[in-house]
């Protein structure tokens, strides 16, 4: 009964430990994520930063558009069996 025990106390022990690793991990990612977006934010009142961003976001929908397209027109193409 005395080995039962200790094994669960030290089991109980190492999740604890195991645990308390996530959490340190969590909470360093959520400080990290915290502090990007205020840097982020702090980028933003920059106007020339913030033209850049919003253009660098334009480009990037104008890409997926266009892949958008492609990928339609491939399918129009196979359907009329060209």
């Amino acid at each position: 009964m005395t080995n039962f025990l200790k094994k669960a106390f030290q089991d109980m022990k190492e999740s604890a430990q195991a645990q308390h690793e996530v959490d340190k991990a969590n909470f360093a990612a959520a400080k990290a994520e915290s502090k990007a977006q205020w840097e982020e934010a702090k980028a933003m009142r920059r106007p020339e930063t913030r033209k850049a961003m919003m253009q660098a976001e334009r480009d990037k929908q104008m890409e997926q558009a266009h892949q958008r397209k492609d990928a339609a027109q491939a399918r129009i193409d196979a359907a009329k069996g060209k």
